[in-house]
């Protein structure tokens, strides 16, 4: 079985056992950016209470947002934990977004993915999965994104050591699927279910749906 097979078949194996999970949870592709910040070492129920308050103030747009002192997004925020740092990222990532494109993210959107991506990651505090969950779930750009949850899983099925590099990890997903948005999209999504059911740090591996990969 080649690799190439065997990198779909997990993704129809899981997709089979638990269906479309209609990720990135967010109403506006801006949210979901600002998700893709707050998320960053915290549950995601913590990043949905952080975005309640920001919603609560009216301030979910890149302009009022980035009007907005350090200080108090810090408060909105607190609930994502690591807040203090979180503002300060997120107000970078604003600053970028409304001195590059006035704001508008269908400006930025008109840039080449790999230009976009390279300053992405010169935002300080946007790193590799960050850069890449902006580009896939909030401007549907065909990028795979890869976390530790990828790690463990394909570490454990011996397709490369988990502390492989991230875009090592990311070309083996890139070349071996198509470059297809949605199988992207649901793949990432699908690997982080499995990881909180079934792959957690003491595996559950008898009911696992991968179980019988070989199958």
């Amino acid at each position: 079985m080649t690799k190439i097979k065997t990198a779909l078949q997990i993704y129809q194996k899981l997709y089979s056992h638990y269906g479309p999970q209609s990720w990135w949870p967010g109403d506006t592709p801006f949210e979901i950016i600002v998700g893709a910040v707050l998320t960053q070492n915290t549950a995601w129920r913590n990043v949905e209470k952080a975005i309640e308050n920001l919603k609560r103030e009216r301030l979910l747009s890149p302009r009022k947002l980035f009007q907005q002192p350090v200080a108090k997004l810090a408060k909105l925020i607190r609930p994502s934990g690591f807040y203090n740092i979180k503002a300060k990222r997120l107000h970078k990532l604003l600053e970028f977004l409304n001195q590059k494109y006035q704001g508008s993210l269908s400006r930025m959107s008109k840039v080449p993915t790999a230009i976009l991506r390279n300053k992405l990651l010169s935002v300080k505090g946007i790193g590799e999965e960050t850069a890449d969950s902006i580009l896939l779930y909030a401007l549907s750009r065909p990028v795979f994104v890869v976390d530790a949850y990828t790690r463990r899983v394909f570490s454990r099925h011996n397709f490369f050591p988990f502390k492989n590099k991230y875009s090592e990890i990311q070309e083996f997903f890139e070349l071996n699927l198509p470059k297809d948005i949605k199988i992207y999209n649901e793949y990432h999504a699908l690997i982080v279910r499995l990881s909180k059911e079934y792959c957690r740090k003491n595996p559950n591996c008898s009911n696992c749906p991968l179980s019988n990969l070989s199958n």
